[in-house]
C-alpha cells in the first residue's frame, strides 16, 4: 500500500503516484509515445509537401498538349511578334503556323478553355512578365467579354505556378479557393483538381507526355457539326442576353491601358460566330455599341467578322460559337492577310507570302478603327 502525503493546504491524501507525475499531470513515462505521434505528423507534412512539389514540378516539365503549350509561356520560350489572346473562340480559331506564313512574323495563341476576359488579363500579364514583348497584341473578343468569371475553368492548369505573382494576384480575385494551395500542401489538387491532374504531373517526372493536339497555343478541333444548336435554341425560344457588366468593361480597359503602357499595338476582333447564335443574342446591338466605343475613346483597331463569307455555313463549325480546323483554316488565312495589310500600313513593312504565293503589300482597311470584314 503507497504511503500517504498530505498536503499543507488541503486534507485531500496525495498519493507517491501522483507526486510522480509532471506539474502538467502527464505520466513521463507517456512522453516517447506523444513524441513519436508528433514525429509522425511532421513527417507526414513533409511528405505533402514533397509529393505537392514532385507533382507541380512534373506538370511543369511536360512539353506537349495543354500544359506543354502553358510551360513555354510560363518559362520564357515563346518570345512571339504577334500574340493571340482570347477565350477558347481565340484558341480554336487563330492558326499562328498561318499568321506566320502570311506575315513573315512569328506568332503564338495564348487563348484560353472557358475563360472570360479577367483571366485572359491575368494570363496576358504573365506572358509579358517572362516573355519579350510581342509587336502585335490580337484580342479576341466575344458576347459574354463583359461578364466577368463566376466559375473559374481547369483551375489545374494554374496550380503549378500559384506562386507566380501575376497568377497569384488574378487567382486571388476569381478563384480565392485555389491560392490556399500556396500555404497547404496538396490542398489544390484535392480539392480543386477534378480532373487528377496530379497523375499527369507525376507521369511527366518520368518523361511521359500526352499525345499532343496544340500547335503554338492553336488548338484545332476536326469536328462536324451536330444537333447541339438545335437544342440550345429549342431550350431558349426567346433568345439569350449577355450583361454588360462595369467590371467587365473595366477589366478590357486595363488591357488597354496594359497595351498602351507597354507599347504594344492592340487589336480588337470579333472572330466568326455562326449566324444563328448571332440572331439569338438579343442585345448583340448593346455589346457590339460599347466595342465600338472603345474602339474608339482608346484608338484601338476593332475588327468585326460577323459577316464574313462563312458564318451561315455549318460545314466551318463543330457549334454556335466555335469553327472546326476546316473553318479556322480558311478564317485564319483570310485574317493573316488583313493582319499583313494592317501592318504594311503602320509602316511595318512585312514581307511573308500570301495564299497565293504573293507577297501581301497593300492595305484594304482604310481609315477607320472599326471595320467589318465579309
Amino acid at each position: 500500500m503507497s504511503p500517504i502525503v498530505e498536503t499543507r493546504d488541503s486534507h485531500r491524501p496525495i498519493s507517491m503516484r501522483d507526486m510522480s507525475q509532471g506539474d502538467n499531470g502527464i505520466d513521463p513515462r507517456r512522453w516517447p509515445n506523444v513524441l513519436r505521434i508528433l514525429c509522425f505528423v511532421g513527417m507526414l507534412v513533409i511528405a505533402c509537401y514533397l509529393l505537392n512539389g514532385m507533382v507541380s514540378k512534373g506538370l511543369r516539365m511536360l512539353t506537349s498538349d495543354e500544359f506543354g503549350a502553358w510551360n513555354e509561356e510560363m518559362q520564357g520560350r515563346v518570345n512571339a511578334d504577334v500574340i493571340i489572346s482570347g477565350s477558347s473562340r481565340a484558341a480554336n480559331h487563330f492558326d499562328p503556323r498561318e499568321i506566320a506564313r502570311v506575315t513573315g512574323l512569328t506568332a503564338f495563341n495564348i487563348g484560353r478553355n472557358g475563360t472570360q476576359t479577367d483571366v485572359q488579363l491575368g494570363v496576358l500579364r504573365a506572358y509579358l512578365e517572362h516573355n519579350r514583348k510581342p509587336r502585335i497584341i490580337i484580342q479576341n473578343l466575344d458576347a459574354f467579354t463583359f461578364v466577368t468569371t463566376r466559375e473559374l475553368y481547369d483551375p489545374a492548369l494554374y496550380i503549378p505556378y500559384i506562386d507566380d505573382h501575376e497568377i497569384y494576384q488574378t487567382m486571388r480575385k476569381v478563384d480565392v479557393e485555389l491560392t490556399q494551395g500556396r500555404y497547404i500542401p496538396l490542398y489544390d489538387y484535392a480539392v480543386e483538381d477534378m480532373n487528377f491532374t496530379w497523375w499527369l504531373g507525376l507521369k511527366g517526372l518520368v518523361g511521359i507526355n500526352p499525345k499532343n493536339t496544340i500547335y503554338l497555343g492553336f488548338k484545332p478541333r476536326d469536328r462536324a457539326w451536330s444537333d447541339e444548336f438545335d437544342r440550345f435554341r429549342a431550350g431558349n425560344p426567346k433568345g439569350v442576353t449577355f450583361p454588360v457588366q462595369p467590371d467587365g468593361v473595366r477589366v478590357l480597359e486595363d488591357m488597354i491601358t496594359l497595351c498602351h503602357e507597354n507599347g504594344i499595338q492592340l487589336v480588337l476582333v470579333y472572330s466568326p460566330e455562326y449566324d444563328g447564335m448571332q440572331r439569338m443574342t438579343k442585345n448583340r446591338e448593346e455589346i457590339f455599341a460599347e466595342f465600338r466605343e472603345l474602339s474608339k475613346r482608346y484608338n484601338v483597331p476593332f475588327w468585326d467578322y460577323s459577316q464574313w463569307k462563312y458564318v451561315d455555313d455549318t460545314s466551318m463549325f463543330y457549334n454556335s460559337q466555335h469553327m472546326n480546323s476546316r473553318g479556322a483554316e480558311m478564317f485564319s488565312i483570310d485574317f493573316a492577310r488583313q493582319l499583313a495589310a494592317y501592318m504594311n500600313k503602320l509602316g511595318w513593312q512585312v514581307g511573308g507570302q500570301s495564299a497565293s504565293g504573293t507577297n501581301v503589300m497593300t492595305s484594304t482597311l482604310g481609315s477607320m478603327n472599326a471595320v467589318r470584314f465579309h
